[in-house]
Formats: structure tokens, C-alpha cells, sequence
């Protein structure tokens, strides 16, 4: 904010801007984690690591082997 008035800025337009990015900055966000977990579905779906059958906690696994 002190380094504004050495590029002849207007301040209100960066005050403006500030406001509206936050709100831009959850978009960002949002379709980042979206990107992340397809390439994580389509990654191990290529390794052939990912089954059609349901994942069972290993707390239930244990109960059933006990």
C-alpha cells in the first residue's frame, strides 16, 4: 500500500480491486481443488489403481478378521 503513490495509481481503484479479488480468490481456489482431485481420479484410473469396489476403514477390517 506505501509503494501505491510512487506508480501514480489511483488508490481507489486498487481499494476496489482488493475488495472484488477476494471473492475472485475463492473461485481460484475452488477450481484448483477441483483440478487437483480430477488429476488424482484420472491418474490412478491410468495406474490402475482405482477399483469400482468400496473401500472399507481398516477399523472394519479388523473387525471382520477378528
Amino acid at each position: 500500500a506505501a509503494t501505491i503513490p510512487s506508480f501514480h495509481i489511483p488508490v481507489a481503484g486498487i481499494l476496489l480491486l482488493m475488495g472484488i479479488d477476494h471473492f475472485l480468490d475463492m473461485g481460484r481456489s475452488a477450481i484448483n481443488v477441483l483440478g487437483n482431485g480430477i488429476a488424482t481420479a484420472m491418474l490412478s484410473k491410468n495406474e490402475g489403481l482405482l477399483t469400482d469396489e468400496e473401500a472399507q476403514p481398516d477399523w472394519e477390517v479388523e473387525k471382520a478378521e477378528a
